[in-house]
């Protein structure tokens, strides 16, 4: 088998999922039990949402299987079970509102029960027993139903190795909140969605002003929970161990990973109240609560409603690395579909448009399917002149008869508006980068109808929208979008998101370099150092494989964009770029492969894709190898060995529910050719007992699996080179 040699190895126990009974439209009901051996990264078809409604009780039961949410929703409403029903685990520890508004200044409760002796647990006996506070908004009535988009999605299938519902099939609640008996105050909707296969429930509230006056909304606090400690710990510790439950939200910037991103709505905070838990000092983080960072503080007219971030959790039922990615991962494959687009891309320097159309016609050859006018281009997508626009239209329309989409780079943060009284300025002031227009601003909002005029007008099918909104504060209160400070944040985030979902309905792909991925952008960086482009070839080989391994345990292969200087980008000179690309086609192999390999699209930067023959028919034969095995390869990575220049290194994609179940690809980065047994877990695949392997194409044969369903073989890695091995059942 091409320098590979079969074994069976060791044993592994894999968990279980059971099953539950709860009340369903005043009935009891026992809601369908998957087989106890399912799981739900493998088959999550078992899985279904439901929501169900149990009058005797008092109680609304959102649940999958996977998770379940129990509502008290009477005297008021309150979580009162928060379940991983994998593990059975239980998350909550003890009641409190199920939403806070500050209305004018005034801070509400939205629902919540109280009562309870102690907050370490709460017990079913204690239940019956909570009380409602008066003073907090309260139940009016509920209804249930499929749960909605939250924007358009214009897909584009043949970017997509297989279609994605959009939305997702699952099941929503909304609970209608009256104000207590304080006049002219706002009514509150309090929303839920539960989905389908994957332990997620997604939450957020509406703000509706059913007043006959404008009504300031300073704060909603969609999330407040009261979780379980998950750890021991009675001093102070700055490494808290993680909860078992990830949290994300729409309100998230300024970063390429989900943690970062994250934190400026996602808190994990103490509990003074909680006085019978063991820290001494009160400060373990036990409270889950979400909100933006600031705001909104805007103002809502009569018959106008404010809708709230959106909180997404997640439950893990694991601690390992590997599964707890893979979750995550599904979540942006459920909630997010449109990242899963991967067109194979080009970033060409240049705007003359014979050098355009030139590299539309290499494109054609090899297989690219989209072409980027990089920074340093030339391009300028803010240019009003007709003119300009009809010449960039005519391109757009000859890539498009080739199958090719053409689009084009613009910056917005880091840089001035055309006035520095449209920048984010005033006492108070949070600005990232020293400079970044305010998009309150009379610059901020004609500049947002511009990329979207010059796209109409033009055509063009990508935008790389750099150094997007940050999450910058303006205090000038004479910006005719937002009144001063308090609104500056909230008002800035709506109109980029409002902008992407714009993009995302009409089609047009994003490029943007932070987590914008929950408000329609396709790619964000897979994470890497740009100067680190201006080393020797060979290293940045190396560096270039760490990157796709570090940036894959949290995104999926089509999330993140590489790169790779054709041409010198900030320095290193010959040394560190690949023009010619035919002396150093050996290089361009490589890095192809390593990126192709891992179903992870880069940037490609210069000023063509192949300059012979031979460089053509390497560059179309990886692109080709993608193509062929789209489907496996933009599926889920199962991390093998990471990259230190010594060893082997490689990873395995896995696509439980594909023809082709998984593809590994393994690497020897060193001057020797290099034999070693590998062992490759076929778990994630779907694969049991035994599979079809076949290594680089050749005819497949049968290769038996251990207890733990992996598969171990030997594999010979030729020296600075690369072997592929695809399984199937």
């Amino acid at each position: 088998m091409r320098g590979i040699r079969k074994f069976v190895g060791f044993a592994y126990c894999a968990g279980f999922v059971g099953w539950f009974p709860m009340g369903a439209l005043g009935q009891q009901v026992h809601a369908l039990a998957p087989p106890d051996h399912v799981d739900w990264l493998i088959d999550p078809a078992p899985f279904k949402a439901s929501v169900l409604h149990d009058p005797e009780k008092r109680e609304i039961v959102l649940a999958n299987g996977l998770v379940r949410r129990t509502l008290r929703i009477a005297p008021n409403v309150a979580t009162v079970d928060y379940q991983n029903q994998t593990t059975g685990e239980q998350l909550l520890r003890a009641t409190g509102p199920e939403a806070r508004v500050t209305i004018d200044g005034k801070d509400l409760a939205v629902g919540g029960l109280s009562g309870q002796p102690v907050g370490n647990y709460l017990k079913q006996a204690w239940i019956d027993q909570l009380t409602a506070d008066p003073a907090a908004y309260q139940l009016a009535d509920w209804k249930e139903g499929p749960i909605k988009p939250r924007f358009a999605w214009k897909k584009r299938p043949e970017w997509l190795a297989k279609d994605l519902p959009w939305p997702p099939a699952g099941r929503g609640l909304t609970l209608r909140f009256v104000p207590p008996s304080v006049p002219d105050l706002p009514e509150v909707d309090v929303h839920y969605a539960i989905y389908d296969g994957i332990p997620l429930i997604e939450k957020w509230l509406t703000v509706r002003n059913t007043t006959n006056k404008p009504r300031r909304v300073d704060r909603t606090l969609v999330e407040t929970l009261k979780v379980r400690e998950n750890e021991s710990s009675v001093e102070t510790n700055i490494n808290w161990e993680p909860s078992d439950l990830y949290v994300e939200t729409d309100h998230a910037y300024l970063a390429m990973t989900a943690k970062a991103a994250n934190r400026h709505s996602v808190k994990w905070l103490p509990d003074a109240s909680y006085k019978t838990q063991v820290n001494y000092n009160l400060e373990t983080p036990c409270i889950l609560e979400v909100a933006p960072e600031f705001g909104p503080g805007v103002e809502v007219p009569p018959g106008g409603e404010l809708v709230s971030i959106r909180a997404f959790e997640l439950f893990h039922d694991s601690t390992d690395r590997e599964r707890r990615g893979l979750a995550q991962r599904r979540m942006y494959r459920t909630i997010a579909p449109w990242t899963q687009e991967n067109p194979v891309m080009m970033h060409l320097i240049s705007n003359d448009p014979a050098a355009i159309r030139k590299t539309i016609d290499q494109a054609a050859d090899v297989g690219v399917e989209m072409i980027i006018l990089s920074f340093g281009s030339g391009m300028d997508m803010e240019n009003r002149d007709a003119a300009y626009q009809e010449k960039f239209r005519e391109l757009a329309g000859y890539a498009g008869g080739k199958g090719i989409v053409l689009g084009a780079y613009s910056l917005l943060a880091s840089r001035g508006a055309a006035t520095a009284a449209d920048n984010c300025n005033g006492p108070g002031s949070r600005v990232r980068f020293g400079v970044m227009p305010c998009l309150g601003s009379e610059w901020g909002a004609a500049y947002l109808e511009q990329l979207k005029s010059f796209i109409s007008s033009t055509g063009f099918g990508i935008l790389e929208h750099d150094g997007s909104y940050p999450g910058d504060t303006c205090a000038a209160t004479n910006h005719p979008g937002h009144h001063g400070l308090a609104d500056s944040q909230w008002v800035q985030h709506q109109a980029i998101t409002e902008f992407y979902q714009w993009c995302r309905g009409s089609g047009v792909y994003l490029n943007i370099p932070d987590w914008y991925y929950l408000n329609g952008g396709n790619k964000c960086g897979m994470g890497y150092r740009e100067t680190n482009w201006s080393l020797p070839r060979a290293e940045q080989e190396i560096i270039e494989r760490q990157n796709l391994y570090d940036g894959t345990w949290e995104k999926t292969p089509s999330m993140g964009w590489m790169f790779v200087p054709l041409t010198q980008y900030h320095g290193g000179g010959a040394a560190a770029t690949i023009e010619p690309l035919h002396e150093h086609l050996d290089h361009y192999e490589s890095r192809l492969a390593n990126l192709f390999g891992a179903g992870v699209q880069a940037c490609y930067r210069g000023p063509r894709i192949y300059d012979t023959e031979e460089t053509k028919m390497v560059v179309k034969k990886w692109i080709g190898f993608y193509k062929q095995h789209r489907e496996v390869l933009d599926a889920d990575i199962v991390h093998l060995r990471r990259p230190d220049g010594r060893d082997w290194d490689g990873f395995t994609h896995v696509n439980p529910q594909g023809r082709e179940k998984a593809l590994a690809f393994l690497y020897n980065p060193t001057e020797v050719a290099m034999t070693r047994t590998v062992r490759i877990p076929l778990y994630h695949a779907g694969l049991k007992g035994k599979a079809m392997m076949s290594v680089e194409g050749a005819s497949p044969s049968v290769i038996l699996l251990d207890r733990a369903d992996a598969a171990t073989i030997e594999a010979s890695i030729p020296a600075k080179g690369r072997i592929w091995v695809l399984f199937s059942e």
